[in-house]
């Protein structure tokens, strides 16, 4: 006889706005017109950075890996958001949320990275103003975005793996728009 673990459910459900259906619609539209604004929004900061020979900088090149960046973290969230303020049956399977946990924390743990990145290169910009092409060279700002990348998808793998070995007790409803670690924390049946 085989027995099921109540802790891995195959697939969770996305509560969201359930509880308030006439909010859907207005929700849906906005969402995906702001979707679309940073796609391109952000598409378009790339392409001129790149294209641009003058943008070739260290503040530029920082400012490219925050709008792919962004464009990554909306991504990982919207469509599946998307998906589930339309549809009657509001569900991610659970390899799914695995999936979208680990991105959603490894983006925005990068992302905080690199806005310090970026403020150090003001810094440096702003106070030492005749070093600065000395002090930020193109391998220093490769090394610090690719620290910046490796230690935010590190934290990740730790947060996630942390997360998800917490017992759920065969708790499935998930109260929020999309798996992250306090919604995932709340089906916890332990302190």
């Amino acid at each position: 006889m085989s027995r099921v673990n109540g802790s891995s459910p195959q697939e969770f459900i996305l509560l969201g706005f359930s509880d308030r259906p006439w909010l859907e619609l207005p929700l849906f539209a906005t969402l995906l017109f702001a979707y679309i604004f940073t796609i391109f929004g952000n598409m378009a900061i790339i392409l001129v950075s790149r294209l641009d020979a003058k943008l070739h900088t260290p503040m530029y090149f920082f400012l490219t890996n925050l709008s792919l960046l962004d464009l990554c973290y909306t991504t990982s969230t919207v469509p599946q958001m998307l998906i589930n303020i339309r549809s009657t049956r509001k569900v991610i399977s659970y390899s799914g949320c695995v999936a979208q946990l680990f991105i959603f924390l490894a983006l925005g743990c990068t992302e905080c990275f690199l806005l310090g990145v970026m403020s150090f290169d003001r810094f440096v910009a702003i106070c030492r103003p005749l070093h600065y092409s000395v002090i930020m060279h193109q391998r220093l700002c490769l090394q610090l975005a690719a620290a910046c990348w490796i230690s935010g998808f590190s934290n990740s793998v730790l947060q996630s793996t942390w997360t998800l070995q917490m017992p759920r007790c065969g708790h499935k409803e998930v109260d929020h728009f999309f798996c992250e670690v306090p919604a995932l924390l709340k089906l916890s049946c332990v302190d």
